[in-house]
């Protein structure tokens, strides 16, 4: 018989907006952390938004859990084009509701930022990142984009992806590059999709 798999970290994030339901994700959220339920530390569960602001309060003042928060563009001209919640919800009250955030001694918020090339990888768009997050307690996962048919976008070349990196490790911010697996079957972030043949059943990558 198999060892049964160990269930260590849980993330809400991927297909969907985990506040746009935020009720029932805090009831799983709770569940999760109770003694009586799967008694997961607060710091291994993470919460991941597109920056949906009321919902986002309300999770500081619910739970500890981790808070990831998707941004893509430290301006909002190339953030509402990427993201059209930007227009609703722009980054000088994004930011200002986490500066105001209530985080847990010792955690930062982990800000995502998908690069694209010609599009947010530029040493001009590091420092207006890195002015964007100042006064936040901040680090930052540098995702470099995994391409698939369909898609106007691309991957920075490797040198870029380095130099971006390097721009906010000088402006004293944890930055990691988070490399995806999968992306050979067109399951690496990003691509989960498939594109309608014509023919009942079929499905063609």
């Amino acid at each position: 018989k198999d060892d049964p798999v160990l269930l260590t970290n849980v993330v809400f994030m991927g297909m969907g907006e985990p506040l746009a339901n935020f009720k029932h994700v805090l009831r799983a959220l709770e569940i999760l952390l109770d003694p009586l339920g799967l008694q997961l530390s607060h710091r291994h569960v993470t919460l991941s938004t597109a920056g949906l602001i009321p919902p986002l309060k309300a999770l500081g003042r619910s739970s500890p859990v981790s808070l990831a928060v998707s941004l893509n563009a430290a301006d909002d001209v190339t953030r509402s084009r990427l993201m059209p919640v930007s227009r609703r919800y722009p980054l000088r009250d994004l930011i200002a509701a986490c500066k105001a955030y209530p985080l847990p001694r010792g955690k930062r918020i982990t800000f995502e930022y998908i690069l694209l090339a010609g599009v947010n990888d530029s040493l001009p768009a590091a420092g207006d990142l890195a002015d964007l997050l100042q006064g936040v307690q901040a680090k930052i996962n540098l995702i470099p984009f995994n391409p698939h048919e369909g898609s106007e976008f691309r991957p920075p070349a490797e040198g870029q992806i380095l130099a971006f990196q390097e721009a906010l490790v000088r402006r004293h911010y944890t930055a990691i590059i988070r490399r995806s697996k999968g992306s050979d079957i067109s399951a690496a972030c990003g691509q989960l999709q498939a594109r309608w043949t014509g023919v009942k059943g079929q499905v063609k990558k």
